[in-house]
Order: structure tokens, then sequence, then C-alpha cells
């Protein structure tokens, strides 16, 4: 039994499903679970209509109106005749979204934000799993969210990993005996059913979640590069590709920012021994990259770059040290603000962290901060995290840089920089 996952990019037109047909056909044989992302840059359209709707603009019903011609001009091409059962079902999926748009946002910004923008998911599934029956692969649409629990925390839902284990290992086996099945990434309910969301980018670890409760043979994320290079090919002009590398690595590369995997991804296939394969589905051929238990360290240096960071420097106004009570407080504050940490370093009296700058929230944790500590901070710098690092990689990402914070450890150097 294997878990296929397929991105936004990958179903973003009617040849991407096409294509995905030719993918999932080719292993018409095996026993497999597919997840599948929103299409396109839909789930980035569905933020904006979050965003307009909580303003109280007129543009929510326009950007609605924009997603909804999307997805049914691809299930047209798809399914040229109008009294395919396709066409009303993706319409009937977009009535969520009505009838919130028809009410004043009263609920939460995080609340609304999963309601409607795990909607693309659902539409996104609901044609590929027509578009699999349509050309002789039987397959059958289930709801991620009746199998992925979460607690109350929406848009970084928290997986109840014992539940949702006992609901797939109950439920899917079966299934999968006499079809393939299609399922959402991305998207989890909490006890009362109320929809959440597991984090941006987080069709991957759905793969994951799927994968390890079923003890999935694989799992494969289809993606538009041939596997994971050493560096992003919109940073250097010459990359290389790195056809295997261990867990540790993958987590490593993961969270230091490399946007290749999600994150959580890795750590449930690693307890369970699953190993991940990240492959073209441009190249279908290319071996693409194999992740696994392993001991070899990766092959080349590995480059991670992250734009707009800003470097927040915190001293106490009394005559106090960053100890762990000051440590404590401050890291409260940024979780309140859902500020996550790229880097930091702490001396006696001062701690300093990179983040990104990722705008009103910021703007409130300093402001937030400023209470008890004195705040520095700069803006516009990049953090530049090489993986099995030496001088020469070292000099080759300074040109025209200036050093502003810098750590090493045996295999990892991050430099926080400033263009000269």
């Amino acid at each position: 039994m294997q878990v296929f996952k397929f991105g936004g990019a990958s179903v973003k037109d009617a040849e991407g499903v096409l294509n995905l047909g030719r993918i999932v056909g080719a292993h018409r044989d095996s026993m497999l679970l597919i997840v599948v992302s929103a299409m396109g840059k839909t789930t980035n359209l569905l933020e904006q209509l979050v965003q307009h709707h909580v303003n109280g603009t007129d543009s929510a019903a326009d950007l609605l109106e924009e997603t909804k011609r999307y997805h049914l001009a691809i299930a047209q091409q798809l399914f040229p005749d109008h009294d395919h059962p396709v066409h009303n079902e993706v319409a009937n999926r977009f009535v969520e979204i009505e009838w919130i748009l028809d009410e004043p946002p009263m609920d939460p910004y995080d609340y609304l934000y999963d309601q409607i923008v795990a909607v693309g998911e659902l539409v996104s599934t609901t044609i590929v799993s027509h578009y699999l029956n349509a050309i002789g692969l039987n397959s059958r649409w289930i709801d991620a969210r009746d199998y992925i629990l979460t607690d109350n925390t929406h848009r970084e839902g928290r997986v109840d990993w014992k539940v949702t284990a006992a609901r797939i290992q109950e439920r899917l086996p079966g299934l999968l005996e006499s079809q393939f099945l299609v399922t959402q990434g991305f998207i989890g309910s909490t006890s009362e059913n109320f929809t959440t969301t597991l984090g941006r980018e987080g069709s991957d670890y759905s793969a994951a979640i799927f994968a390890a409760c079923l003890g999935a043979e694989s799992l494969t994320i289809w993606k538009d590069v041939p596997g994971v290079l050493n560096a992003d090919p919109k940073w250097f002009d010459q990359t290389e590709l790195i056809p295997e590398l261990s867990y540790l690595d993958a987590i490593e590369l993961t969270y230091y920012g490399a946007t290749v995997i999600h994150p959580k991804t890795i750590k449930p296939l690693q307890n369970q021994n699953i190993p991940l394969f990240v492959k073209s589905f441009i190249d279908i051929e290319n071996g693409g990259t194999q992740i696994k238990s392993t001991n070899e360290s990766l092959p080349v240096p590995s480059f991670i770059f992250k734009v707009n960071q800003v470097l927040v420097s915190i001293l106490p106004k009394d005559f106090s040290f960053i100890v762990e009570d000051n440590l404590s407080d401050i890291f409260s504050r940024f979780h309140a603000h859902k500020i996550k940490v790229n880097m930091m370093h702490n001396s006696a009296v001062n701690f300093s962290v990179s983040i990104d700058d990722t705008g009103s929230n910021v703007s409130a944790l300093l402001h937030d901060l400023q209470g008890r500590y004195d705040v520095q901070f700069q803006n516009g710098l990049e953090l530049i995290t090489i993986r099995y690092y030496n001088q020469q990689t070292i000099d080759r990402v300074l040109i025209e840089k200036e050093i502003i914070m810098e750590l090493k450890d045996s295999y990892t150097c991050q430099l926080l920089v400033r263009k000269l």
C-alpha cells in the first residue's frame, strides 16, 4: 500500500489533472491513497477572500466568483457533458463559503480562515476523483475531516494521534482493497466537527499522517522540481539533485526553512521507517530523491535562503540577566503573536532573534515586548543557512553582503546578513 501526494502546481489546470491520471494509471495494480492539495493558487485567493470578508469589503464576493470560475472551467475541460454530476458538486462546494459571506464576520479570524480556505481542497479532490473514475480508475472520494482529529487551534491544528490512527486503521484498509481513495491534504476537524487546517503547506503533513497510520510501503510527493535540490534555483543558477538523504538531514533542512517538504512531514515517517520519495510530475521517469534511514551524510553542501528577516534584540530594563524566567516570558509572547524564531542567540543581558517580517503581528509583538524590555530591531535582512558548510561555501554567499549575526556548529552555519 502506497500514499501519493499531489500539490497545487500538479493540478493547476486540466492538463495537470490529465497528467495525474497518467501517473496513477501507471500504478493501477497498486493499493493507493491519493492526497491532493488545492488547485494552483486557490489557497492564496481564498486567503485574500477571508481578509476582505473580515474587513467588510465587496471584494470578497468577487474573489469567490473568480475562484468558482477557475474550477468550473477546469471541470468543463475535463467533462464537456454539462449533465455530468461533477459540475453541480463543484458548485455546491462553494455554497459553504456563500453562507459565510451572507453574514457579518462575527467569528474569530482564524476560525473563519479554516472554514473558508479548506474548501479549496474539497473542490480539487472532487474533480480529481471524478476524473479518475471517468478514465476507468475506480476511486472513492473520502473526507479527511472524518479521519484526522485535531484540537481547536485553528490554522495550526494539533493532531490527536491516538484517535486519528484508530479511525484510519479501522475504516480505510478495507476500502483500499477494491479502489483508490482520494482525499484532501491540509485539513482536519475538531471533536465538535469544526474544520481545522494543519498550517500553511500542510498537505505533505496530511499525507505523512495517513502513511504512518496505515503503515504504508512508501509516501511519494509529486512536485514541479526533480527532487530535493541543494539550493533553490531562484537563488543559484547551478543546483544539484540530492538522490538520497537521511531522515535527520531532511528534518534539519526543513527546520531551517527548506520549502520542498513541509517541516512536520518527516517525523511520522521516520517513526514508522517509511521511505519518502520526492519526484517530478513533469519527468516521472526521473528517480527523484529518497529520504530514508541511513547514516550517509549529504553529498553536497545545501543552502537555504530566507529573505525579509527582522533582527529583534531584547534587553532587560532592570538589572536582571537574560535567564530562564525572562526567556520563558519572551517565548510565551512570541507564541501568543504566532511568531516563529528562525535564528537565536543570547548573552548575559541580550537575547537576539531573527524572524520573518509578517507584518502587523510583528509590530504587535514589538509593542508587547516594549512594556517590559528595551527592544531594538533591524529589518530588510536575509538569513542564509548552509548545511555541511566550509569556508568556500560561506565566501560564496557573502558577496556584497555584511554579516549582522553568525552562528555555527559542527554541521550548520547560519548567517544573518545585510546587502551592501
